[in-house]
């Protein structure tokens, strides 16, 4: 069971990046899924999630109007599109399948959430 990010990188303020997470060893589709990063020296926080079915969805406040996830059940992966981004947005991204409670439904908690991917980096600097 394992989940994969990829998209991560450098990139200059203002730009945007494409973040995919596919998994392996389960039916991934069955499960709401999210995006939590964590930046140096700054807890792990949530950044966005998704049901099973793709509606409804959650956004991070400070996310709101520039990043939209979304996920492609038939290819068992999710996405999280990253517009205008600001360095403050800098940080290890991760996504996580939710396991606990209503595993189908969106949720912001991150102990609802297991497995996780191993992250991966996005840098917003000029």
């Amino acid at each position: 069971v394992q989940l994969v990010e990829s998209g991560g990188g450098w990139v200059q303020p203002g730009g945007s990046l494409r973040l995919s997470c596919g998994g392996s060893g389960r039916t991934w589709s069955y499960y709401a899924m999210a995006w939590f990063r964590q930046a140096p020296g700054k807890e792990r926080e949530i950044v966005a999630g998704i049901s099973r079915t793709g509606s409804p969805t959650y956004y991070a406040d400070f996310v709101k109007g520039r990043f939209t996830m979304s996920r492609d059940n038939a290819k068992n992966t999710v996405y999280l599109q990253m517009n205008s981004l600001k360095p403050e947005d800098t940080a290890v991204y991760y996504c996580a399948a939710r396991s606990k409670g209503h595993f189908w439904e969106v949720s912001s908690d991150a102990t609802d959430f297991d497995p996780w991917g191993q992250g991966t980096q996005v840098t917003v600097s000029s």
